[in-house]
C-alpha cells in the first residue's frame, strides 16, 4: 500500500541468526543473554550506569517511579509534548501528573524554566523527554531538581545514542527509561531498559522486575538456588532472551544507524528550506547530539493537517502525529487545559511527523518533500 512507509525496521540476517540461537538454546525467558545485552548498553550509556532490560519503557517508567517512592498525594512533572504513558504511570501511582509546556516554538523539549513553573510544595519527581531523539538542556534541569531534591527521570524513549556535552542521555538523571519498540531507533518489537548510577535504585528495581524475588528461574534451572524468596511486593517486567538477543544485534547498528538518520534529516532540511513549513530545533548547540528519532514538522497556521495526511496518503506516504494533546483524550480532558500549555497547544494542532528510517533512500526523501510542497508551498 504505501511507497514510502512512516518507518521500516532495520533487520537483516543479524537479528535472524541471533533469535535463532536462542531458539536453538533451549532457554527463552530472562537469562545469560539479557544480561549480556545489559552489559553491553550499560558499556553503551556510560558514565558507570547499571541497565536492567525490562518488557517496555512502559514499565521502566512505573519501576523508576515505584523506587523512588512516588505514592498518592505526590505530583508528578510531565511534559505536555509526550506520549501518554507518561501521564499514566504517574496516575497508576496515585499520583498528580502536572504538565509543562514546550520550551518554545523552536524547541518542542521541556527546559528547567518551564519545569520549575510548575513545582509545587507537593512535587516529588520531573520526567523529562528527549523529543524526537534531540535533548534537553540537560544541566540546567538537574540543577534544578538537585536544588529543590526532586527525582530526575529521563524517558529516553526517542534517544538512544543522544549526548549533552559528550554525556549520553539515559546517565543524567536518576534513571533513564529506553524504548526498543518497533519504530524506535533500537528496534526489538517490545522491550525497554532502565539505567541508574544509584546502588539502592537498582536494587530495588531489580526486585520490582521480577515479582520481588531473590532467586531468578534460571539461577534455579542452574542448581544455584533451590527455593526462593519474595522480599517485597514485585512485578513481571522481565524481557525475554529472544529481545534481548535482537537488542544485541540492534545495538551493533545503532551508532551508524543513527548516523544515516542525520544525512536523510539534512535532505529533509535542504528541501524544505524557503518553504512556509517550519522545522523545529534549528538552534541546537554543536555540543548536543540529537539521534533524529522522528521528521516533525510544522505546517503553516490555519492549514488543514487532515487534507495534507489524506493527499499523502492517496499517493501512498505515510504520516503520523506526535502527539494528539492530552485534553482531547477522555481520561485526560477533565484534569487538564488547552490554555495552561499554549506553546504545546499550537503545536498539537499543526505537527505533521514524516517518514524517517536508516534504510530510507534520498529518492525517498525527494518524493516526500515534493508531495507535501506540491500542496503547501
Amino acid at each position: 500500500m504505501w511507497k514510502v512507509q512512516l518507518f521500516k525496521l532495520n533487520f537483516d540476517s543479524s537479528e535472524t541468526d541471533a533469535a535463532l540461537n536462542v531458539l536453538q538454546s533451549g532457554w527463552l525467558t530472562m537469562g545469560d543473554v539479557t544480561k549480556s545485552f545489559e552489559s553491553r548498553f550499560s558499556s553503551f550509556i556510560g558514565n558507570n550506569v547499571k541497565s536492567l532490560a525490562v518488557s517496555n519503557c512502559t514499565a521502566a517508567l512505573h519501576m523508576s517511579l515505584l523506587a523512588s517512592g512516588v505514592k498518592n498525594g505526590d505530583e508528578v512533572i510531565i511534559p505536555a509534548l509526550t506520549f501518554v504513558a507518561d501521564a499514566n504511570v504517574v496516575k497508576l501511582c496515585g499520583a498528580t501528573p502536572v504538565l509543562a509546556d514546550c520550551t518554545s516554538l523552536d524547541d518542542w523539549n521541556v527546559s528547567a524554566e518551564t519545569i520549575k513553573r510548575c513545582i509545587t510544595s507537593r512535587t516529588k519527581a520531573v520526567i523529562i523527554v528527549h523529543y524526537a531523539g534531540y535533548p534537553c538542556d540537560m544541566q540546567s534541569i538537574v540543577d534544578l531538581c538537585k536544588s529543590r531534591k526532586l527525582i530526575l527521570i529521563e524517558d529516553t524513549a526517542h534517544a538512544p545514542g543522544a549526548s549533552v556535552n559528550g554525556r549520553l542521555c539515559g546517565s543524567w538523571g536518576d534513571f533513564g527509561c529506553f524504548s526498543f519498540f518497533s519504530n524506535k531507533n533500537l528496534s526489538v518489537g517490545e522491550g525497554g531498559m532502565v539505567t541508574t548510577t544509584n546502588e539502592n535504585f537498582y536494587n530495588h528495581l531489580q526486585k520490582l522486575r521480577s515479582h520481588g524475588m531473590n532467586a531468578l528461574t534460571l539461577e534455579r534451572h542452574k542448581g544455584r538456588a533451590i527455593t526462593y524468596d519474595v522480599l517485597e511486593p514485585g512485578l513481571n517486567y522481565r524481557m525475554d532472551e529472544i529481545r534481548a538477543a535482537i537488542g544485541l544485534a540492534q545495538l551493533e547498528k545503532l551508532t551508524s544507524a543513527n548516523i544515516k538518520r542525520r544525512t536523510l534529516t539534512d535532505r529533509y532540511i535542504a528541501n524544505l528550506k524557503g518553504s512556509t513549513i517550519t522545522l523545529p530545533f534549528t538552534t541546537i548547540s554543536e555540543t548536543d547530539k540529537s539521534v533524529y528519532h522522528i521528521m516533525p514538522i510544522l505546517l503553516p497556521e490555519g492549514f488543514d493537517r487532515i487534507s495534507v495526511i489524506n493527499h499523502l496518503k492517496k499517493i501512498g506516504i505515510q504520516t503520523s502525529i506526535h502527539y494528539p494533546p492530552f485534553w482531547e483524550f477522555k481520561a485526560y480532558n477533565e484534569s487538564f487545559k488547552k490554555s495552561d500549555c499554549p506553546i504545546v497547544a499550537e503545536i498539537c494542532e499543526r505537527e505533521l511527523t514524516l517518514p524517517l528510517f536508516p534504510t530510507m533512500t534520498f529518492e525517498e526523501v525527494d518524493f516526500v518533500t515534493s508531495s507535501l510542497l506540491s500542496i503547501v508551498q
